[in-house]
């Protein structure tokens, strides 16, 4: 599997969990707070500064009140 390919999966992840967040009208300090950490955090992940890890994939996730596997069918559809 390609760097470039994988990239391309991190951005649609941090593109979709923005747009959701958004959706839900919540701010990046609203799911910063939750996950009891700086609004920065968000803010890189959202931006493509920083890649989540699995299990900072699902608390992001469980922090809006999504399902982690939603997402990542959301993703796999071509």
């Amino acid at each position: 599997m390609s760097k470039s390919y994988t990239k391309a999966i991190n951005t649609d992840v941090s593109k979709l969990l923005k747009s959701e967040r958004k959706a839900k009208d919540m701010t990046q300090h609203d799911i910063a707070s939750k996950l009891m950490k700086p609004q920065s955090f968000v803010a890189k992940y959202e931006n493509g500064e920083k890649k989540l890890t699995i299990g900072e994939f699902v608390l992001v996730c469980k922090s809006m009140g999504l399902d982690p596997s939603w997402i990542i069918r959301k993703i796999s559809k071509p």
